[in-house]
């Protein structure tokens, strides 16, 4: 239950009416998250082209690898909501074992390309200010290239963003299971 007045979909109008129906076109309805945005329309709208653009780059990151992205960030953020979306998409499609060397913090179980984009990711979120050109590099070696690091970057970027709204905004439980799919975002 969120901590401050959300708008109901059922009482939106106009913009926020617009931004709600392009969630529920490919939901069926806005997302509780979304809906923590509702008393300003145009934050509601800037957040749904923001998701739209960072989930869509085209780099040769893997949909595992976004997942692994989004469950790292919100797990090393204890943003319970986020998490659950992303782990009951890494179990769906097969990523259990991801799942649980994730939860344990054991990246040596991981590919060489996932464990440096892992230890990557928790730096960036634990300790944003200690990033170095070095960093980058480690991504480099492992095989991406600036594209995917520019997306692997702004996934995380936009996670700890997402995360720490739903955790100071009051979303602190898990998200319902109707909208634990990849479908969240607006096409």
């Amino acid at each position: 239950m969120a901590w401050i007045r959300t708008v109901d979909p059922e009482d939106a109008e106009g913009r926020l009416a617009e931004a709600y129906g392009w969630q529920a076109r490919r939901l069926g309805r806005p997302t509780e998250f979304t809906m923590l945005g509702s008393l300003d329309a145009d934050l509601v709208h800037a957040r749904l082209q923001l998701y739209r653009a960072s989930e869509n780059v085209p780099s040769r990151l893997s949909g595992a690898q976004r997942l692994l992205i989004s469950y790292l960030t919100s797990i090393l953020n204890a943003t319970p909501h986020c998490a659950s979306l992303a782990r009951t998409q890494l179990c769906g499609i097969g990523h259990d074992a991801l799942v649980r060397a994730l939860d344990q913090g054991d990246y040596s179980a991981l590919d060489e390309a996932d464990a440096g984009l892992a230890r990557y990711v928790e730096k960036l979120t634990l300790h944003p200010g200690e990033m170095a050109e070095a960093d980058v590099a480690a991504l480099r070696a492992v095989g991406f290239d600036d594209l995917d690091i520019l997306d692997a970057n702004n996934q995380c970027a936009h996670l700890n963003y997402t995360n720490r709204v739903a955790n100071g905004l009051g979303l602190l439980g898990e998200a319902a299971m109707d909208e634990r799919s990849g479908d969240r975002v607006p096409g």
